[in-house]
This record gives C-alpha cells, structure tokens and sequence, in this order.
C-alpha cells in the first residue's frame, strides 16, 4: 500500500515540476523575467545543459546515463525494499521525483529548464525538481547523521551498563 502512495506521489511531484517548466517555456521564455517575493528572486527562464551549478555541461548522455541509474537504484529500493522509516520513504521520493523530472527534460531536450533565480545571493537558476532532489537530499543526511547520533548514545550506554555489572 505505502508503495502505491509513493509512487503516486512520485507522478504528481513529477507532473507539478513538468508544468511549472512548462509555464516557464510558456510565459518566462517570450515575456522575460518577473520578479517575486518583494524582490528577493525572479522568474527568469534558462536551459541548463549540465547537472547541478551546470556540471558536466554539454554531456547530455553521460547525465542521462548516470541520473536514470541512480533513478532505477531509487525506484528499486523503493518498490522492493520495506523500509523502517517512512522519513527515509518521503526522502527517497522526493529525490526520485526531482530527478525524473529532470531526466525527463534531459531526454527531450537535451537541457533542463530552469527557472527560480534568487536576487538576493549570487546562486545558480534552479527549478522545482531541483527542490525535491536537494530537500530529499537534506533529509537523507539528516536522518543518517541523527542515526549516528542515536547509535553512538546506545552503544555508550551499553558500555557503560556492561561497566556497572
């Protein structure tokens, strides 16, 4: 059941960063950019032929390659593996969706629109499936750091039970 609700979540994710992109082409690209949020960003449309801050730009089936491996490597942990932690789950689809919706552009176009450019740092354009890759990212590193955490405190703990005996 859980992985019927998070591949749902992965195809409305993935249809939402679709159709921003799409406004984007659609309106930024003819019209110019827009500003927003009391001038802290613009709406400005770009083609990004590189991964992420452009990387690897203009190695188009290189990207392809590598990010539709590690999407199969996601989609596979989440179809096959039951895992504890539904964090872990939320975190996993939002990369998954971020990344689809990249590799999607990637494929068609040879490039990603990108579209959100904050004015208030000097920071790369980005989009929406960047916002899932990059908060799905967070969450995995979180989790993992507070995993640490928490097994270092038990196996202090234990220690120190083990002492007292």
């Amino acid at each position: 059941m859980f992985q019927a609700i998070s591949i749902a979540a992965i195809v409305v994710l993935t249809a939402v960063d679709q159709l921003t992109k799409y406004a984007a082409v659609s309106i930024l690209k003819p019209n110019g950019p827009k500003e927003f949020l009391f001038g802290l960003f613009q709406l400005r449309y770009a083609e990004n032929t590189g991964a992420a801050f452009s990387s690897f730009s203009d190695n188009k089936f290189m990207l392809l390659i590598l990010s539709g491996g590690l999407l199969l490597a996601v989609l596979f942990v989440l179809l096959t593996k039951k895992l504890d932690s539904k964090f872990v789950n939320v975190s996993l689809v939002l990369v998954c969706a971020g990344g689809l919706g990249n590799l999607i552009d990637r494929a068609l176009n040879g490039y990603v629109v990108d579209f959100i450019e904050p004015l208030f740092i000097k920071f790369a354009v980005f989009n929406f499936a960047d916002i899932c890759i990059t908060v799905g990212a967070f969450m995995l590193i979180g989790y993992e750091i507070f995993e640490i955490v928490r097994e270092t405190k038990l196996k202090n703990a234990s220690e120190k039970a083990t002492e007292n005996d």
